[in-house]
């Protein structure tokens, strides 16, 4: 029976034996997925056995069973299997139905599943499966618990943006800690590459009138604003064609400012939104991701209306700059985290007793004004940063293209005592959650409470691994990956009663049992 074997792999033995990278090569030809540093734990151990640093033909063979040939595996073959080396149609068809669940499956399914898994041919015609078939079958991507269908894009991608939870990032560039940690284009390229919709820069003045991105009042090194616009024209879309949203932490002088702008439309060219995509200049709805494919959008502050920013448009900017209070900014800044309760402010270095407190940012308690680059103002459009005063007020006086970021703490107080007027919040407007500033190692918070209310950008730094960015990571598998995934409906309708804790009508509970085979 291991004729098939042999003959698929002599010819890579033709002459002679072969080394760890032709034994890697080979293993790829065959389409067997390894772990790298398994296979090197494995080879080292066969080649331990005799002198050299080549193997045999012999040794190929007991390489790819330590590989491939699993005992959980073998486990089930055999207590189906008639002989322990065959699984014959009928017998594939039990399997299918009793531990795959596969209600509906019957002979023709089974002599399916054959025809492409099985890789012995006197075996395939005899209808039958040898264990090897049945490792591949085991292994594909239908036997994998994420359903298939959902590897595409198969939701309704026309509603408007606040009816989507869209994978965001929070310090995206960043790459170890909030302290001392380095700035890096990388963390931009990863974010992107794994779909991410929402990225944060943090903006400073730099030297020569080149602003730079790094985290404010800390070590964390510095790189260029300029560079950071450049990888993100490079990647922006290589993983979804759907709108990337670019939020502005922006400490800049207006002069550096207007550099921004400069930079972000000549980088972007075509790319950046600058102007609503009707041209009508009163917006009453939010565009969808479909409206918005292969655009880039500004998320920061903005002075005045549409109307004023087209009229400026078109005539040529004079450098102006406009004074804002704080009052009417919104800002990120985590160290006003905890703006909405009301007990004095305490410094986060004394709060956690922190002996390094020189490098935390300080709490500001004036209110400060803020001057901001007409230039940079114009190109904000459907993602305007609105500081959150209450849900009420938003109600009142917000519009659907002004965004609130909130704190992760002042969230998860909102959600404990007004969950209905929060959700009712979430489906009228884009709302963002961030880390607390207090997380000086990057790390996360559980992004489901939040997600749980509707909220549509949950901030995580992608650049910690844990159980957060898996439930981040699975999240936005689905829908093909695009980075929006379309909420359920009752987060959706303004008038939805659906709250965490009371579920109501909005589920049928079930529970779930799962058996991890491999």
């Amino acid at each position: 029976s291991h004729t098939w074997f042999w003959n698929l792999i002599q010819n890579d033995f033709k002459t002679g034996n072969i080394d760890l990278e032709g034994c890697m090569r080979l293993l790829e030809k065959m389409q067997i997925n390894f772990d790298e540093d398994h296979f090197k734990h494995v080879f080292k151990k066969t080649l331990d056995k005799h002198t050299g640093d080549v193997i045999s033909m012999d040794d190929f063979r007991s390489i790819y069973r330590a590989l491939v040939h699993r005992p959980e595996y073998e486990e089930l073959f055999k207590a189906y299997s008639t002989d322990g080396k065959i699984l014959p149609d009928g017998q594939l068809l039990k399997f299918l139905i009793k531990e795959q669940f596969q209600t509906e499956a019957n002979e023709t399914t089974a002599l399916e599943i054959i025809m492409k898994y099985e890789p012995i041919d006197e075996v395939r015609k005899k209808r039958q499966m040898s264990f090897e078939g049945f490792i591949r079958y085991m292994n594909s991507e239908e036997c994998s618990i994420f359903k298939s269908q959902h590897r595409t894009i198969y939701q309704d991608m026309t509603q408007p943006l606040c009816n989507y939870f869209i994978s965001s990032s929070h310090n995206t560039y960043l790459i170890s800690d909030q302290l001392m940690g380095p700035s890096h284009l990388w963390g931009y390229t990863s974010a992107l590459l794994k779909g991410c919709r929402c990225l944060e820069i943090d903006c400073w003045d730099g030297n020569n009138n080149e602003p730079v991105v790094y985290h404010g009042h800390t070590l964390t090194s510095k790189i260029p604003f300029r560079s950071v616009i450049h990888v993100i024209d490079k990647y922006a879309f290589m993983s979804s064609a759907y709108p990337l949203v670019l939020s502005l932490e922006n400490h800049c002088s207006p002069k550096q400012q207007k550099v921004m702008a400069d930079c972000l439309k000549t980088i972007l060219g075509d790319k950046l939104l600058s102007s609503p995509i009707g041209g009508e200049v009163e917006i009453s709805q939010l565009p969808s991701p479909e409206a918005l494919k292969f655009k880039v959008l500004i998320k920061n502050k903005k002075v005045g209306t549409i109307e004023e920013s087209l009229l400026r448009m078109e005539d040529d900017y004079h450098d102006e700059s406009e004074e804002m209070s704080d009052s009417d900014v919104q800002s990120d800044d985590e160290d006003r985290e905890d703006m909405l309760t009301l007990q004095p402010p305490r410094s986060p270095a004394k709060r956690r007793g922190d002996s390094r407190p020189s490098i935390l940012p300080q709490k500001k308690t004036r209110v400060k004004k803020t001057r901001i680059s007409l230039a940079l103002s114009d190109l904000v459009v459907y993602t305007k940063s609105q500081k959150f005063v209450s849900f009420d007020h938003s109600l009142q006086h917000q519009k659907c293209y002004e965004n609130n970021s909130i704190g992760e703490s002042a969230a998860r107080k909102l959600a404990k005592n007004s969950a209905k007027e929060f959700i009712s919040h979430t489906t009228r407007f884009i709302t963002r959650i961030y880390p607390k500033g207090t997380r000086m190692t990057s790390s996360n918070y559980n992004p489901q409470e939040f997600w749980n209310i509707g909220c549509q950008m949950v901030a995580l730094n992608f650049q910690t691994l844990g159980p957060q960015m898996e439930l981040q990571d699975g999240k936005f598998l689905d829908n093909g990956g695009c980075g929006y995934v379309l909420k359920p409906g009752f987060l959706r309708d303004p008038n939805s009663t659906f709250t965490p804790r009371n579920v109501g009508g909005y589920s049928k509970p079930m529970s779930l049992s799962i058996r991890v085979r491999s």
